[in-house]
C-alpha cells in the first residue's frame, strides 16, 4: 500500500516540474446530466497533455537511472509522457507503442525527440518488445502503471483535487491499467467515494472486482489506446478493493458523446479515455443521488477530434 505522506513527500519533489491544473464548477443543465453542479479537473491542461506525467517524473526523479536510459511501452500517453520527462531532463529514452496508438500522440512523442518504436497489435506486444530492449541495453523500464513510483506519482492528483474541491462526495475516474485510480484511491482512502469507470470493450477492473483478483479482460473500444490493457496492475488491487466503491462501464457511443459535450459546453477537446469518466454521468450508468457532490477528472486530451483547419 501507499499512503498519505508518501504522496506529499512525492509531490514536493515533482511539484517543479507538473502543472497544478485547473478545477471549474458547471451547472449540471449546460452538460445535459441529472442533478447540481458538477466539479471537473482539467488534467488534460497537464504536461504532455495527461496525468501520465505525474507518474513518469517520479519514476525519473526518485529511481536511479543507468547510463543506457529508460525505456517505456504505452498505449500512448505514458509514452508521451515519460518522453517529455525524459527530454526535460536531458534522459536518452525509447518508446514502444501499439499501431493502435493515435497519430496525436504519435507525432507528439515525436517531437520530444526519443527514440520511437511503433508495432505490434496493442499495449501488450510493446510491453514483450520493450522488456526485450531493458534485457538487451540494461534501460530503466518505466511502467505505465504496475509501479509504485507510478502510483505515488498519479496520487498527487488526489492531493490537488482534495485542496481544490475540497466538499466533494464522488469523484468519477477513468480506469486503464488502474494507476490512476489507483493512486487516486490511496490519497483520499474513503474520504470521498471512488468510482472507476471503463468502457465495455475494456472492462479491466470490472472482471479483476468479479473475480477477486487481476485477471485478462478484452481490450476493445474507441479508447483502446488509453484504456485498454490486458489487466489491472498488481500493485492496484489491493488499493481499489479496499479504496473503490465500483466500477460502471459505458459503451463507445456514450464516449464519443461525451466528448461531443464537453467541447460544445466547455470547449474542452478531451480524447475518448479523457472523456470516459463524464461519460458515466451523462449516460447515466452512474446516477448521483440529490444534492451528491459529483467530481469528474478530464485526464487526457491528446487527439485531433477537433478540425481547425476549417477555420
Amino acid at each position: 500500500m501507499i499512503s498519505r505522506p508518501d504522496i506529499e513527500r512525492t509531490h514536493a519533489v515533482i511539484a517543479p516540474y507538473i502543472r497544478r491544473t485547473p478545477v471549474v464548477e458547471v451547472d449540471g443543465g449546460d452538460l445535459r446530466v441529472p442533478g447540481g453542479r458538477v466539479t471537473f479537473k482539467l488534467e488534460l491542461l497537464q504536461r504532455a497533455g495527461s496525468f501520465k506525467v505525474r507518474g513518469a517524473f517520479t519514476n525519473l526523479l526518485t529511481r536511479p537511472i543507468p547510463m543506457a536510459g529508460v525505456v517505456a511501452a504505452s498505449g500512448g500517453n505514458h509514452g508521451a509522457a515519460v518522453a517529455y520527462a525524459a527530454m526535460t531532463l536531458g534522459i536518452p529514452a525509447r518508446i514502444f507503442v501499439p499501431t493502435v496508438c493515435s497519430p496525436a500522440k504519435i507525432e507528439q512523442i515525436r517531437s520530444y525527440g526519443v527514440d520511437l518504436v511503433v508495432g505490434g497489435d496493442r499495449y501488450d506486444d510493446t510491453v514483450a518488445a520493450s522488456d526485450a530492449w531493458a534485457a538487451e541495453s540494461g534501460a530503466l523500464p518505466i511502467h505505465a502503471f504496475d509501479q509504485r513510483e507510478t502510483l505515488l506519482g498519479q496520487g498527487t492528483l488526489g492531493l490537488e483535487l482534495g485542496s481544490q474541491a475540497p466538499d466533494l462526495d464522488t469523484l468519477l475516474v477513468a480506469v486503464g491499467g488502474g494507476g490512476f485510480i489507483g493512486g487516486v484511491a490511496a490519497w483520499f482512502a474513503g474520504r470521498v467515494r471512488i468510482v472507476g469507470v471503463e468502457p465495455e470493450g475494456a472492462p479491466t477492473l470490472y472482471d479483476a472486482f468479479k473475480a477477486g483478483r487481476p485477471v485478462d479482460a478484452p481490450a476493445g473500444s474507441i479508447a483502446a489506446d488509453s484504456l485498454a490493457p490486458r489487466r489491472v496492475g498488481e500493485l492496484m488491487f489491493p488499493i481499489a478493493k479496499a479504496s473503490i466503491e465500483r466500477v460502471v462501464l459505458v459503451t463507445d457511443d456514450a464516449i464519443r458523446a461525451a466528448q461531443r459535450t464537453l467541447w460544445e459546453a466547455l470547449r474542452v477537446v478531451a480524447e475518448p479515455g479523457g472523456a470516459a469518466a463524464f461519460s458515466a454521468l451523462q449516460s447515466g450508468a452512474y446516477v448521483p443521488a440529490t444534492g451528491e457532490r459529483v467530481g469528474v477528472v478530464i485526464c487526457g486530451g491528446n487527439t485531433t477530434a477537433v478540425d481547425f483547419a476549417r477555420g
